[in-house]
């Protein structure tokens, strides 16, 4: 199977185990669950930035950036086992929804429309297009949530463009981490090898569900 669509059947499972575990699954079961995958996560930071070390990266730089990265996982997956233990499973599965819901948009989007550079230097292939192809994407299936989020629709869109702009920043952190590191795939751990690693199928999680958590909960 070629990487693409090895990658592509991957996250198709991924997604549909995920909802199936938020829809079937007890808040506890869900919460250790979010837990396993940041330790997961916290590991492949580790042994990335350990190859910085290796490759003659200075001490202090990648101790603030193991530092900076080791936060960010905890106050990402920290706030999707709060909203699971405090809104339900339904809440959880709705910022999941949106988050990665913005990345299929801003793929679609960046395949057929885009031409402008977003950062080229970090991230070649993201475009303005996408990033407003994930904004629209986002906000749409925000809007689509509103019977069971009771919220207003300028909550709505203001968490569906929230969830866009933070995935967006967490994808190009972590693209930001695999140059600095100088590796193209993050995937360290032996069974996400093809697939891009922990970090790359959750890099859009790391700032959205704590800002989507501020917006609306």
């Amino acid at each position: 199977m070629n990487p693409v669509a090895k990658r592509s059947v991957t996250a198709l499972s991924v997604a549909a185990a995920i909802v199936l575990a938020i829809i079937y699954a007890p808040p506890a079961a869900v919460s250790l669950a979010i837990g396993a995958i940041a330790f997961l996560a916290a590991l492949e930071y580790c042994a990335l930035l350990r190859k910085a070390s290796v490759a003659g990266r200075k001490a202090w730089q990648v101790a603030v950036l193991l530092a900076a990265g080791i936060a960010a996982l905890i106050c990402a997956f920290g706030a999707l086992a709060g909203i699971a233990r405090s809104h339900g499973n339904v809440m959880l599965l709705y910022v999941v929804a949106a988050v990665k819901i913005s990345d299929m948009g801003g793929f679609a989007f960046g395949l057929l429309f885009g031409r402008h550079k977003l950062c080229p230097r970090i991230s070649p292939n993201k475009t303005w297009e996408g990033l407003a192809g994930s904004v629209f994407a986002s906000c749409l299936l925000s809007a689509a949530f509103m019977p069971l989020t009771k919220f207003a629709l300028p909550l709505a869109l203001g968490c569906g463009a929230g969830a866009a702009l933070a995935g967006t920043a967490g994808d190009l952190v972590e693209s930001a981490v695999k140059r600095w590191v100088g590796v193209k795939d993050s995937s360290v751990l032996p069974f996400t090898n093809g697939m891009g690693g922990i970090l790359d199928m959750t890099d859009s999680l790391f700032f959205a569900p704590a800002i989507m958590a501020a917006i609306a909960f």
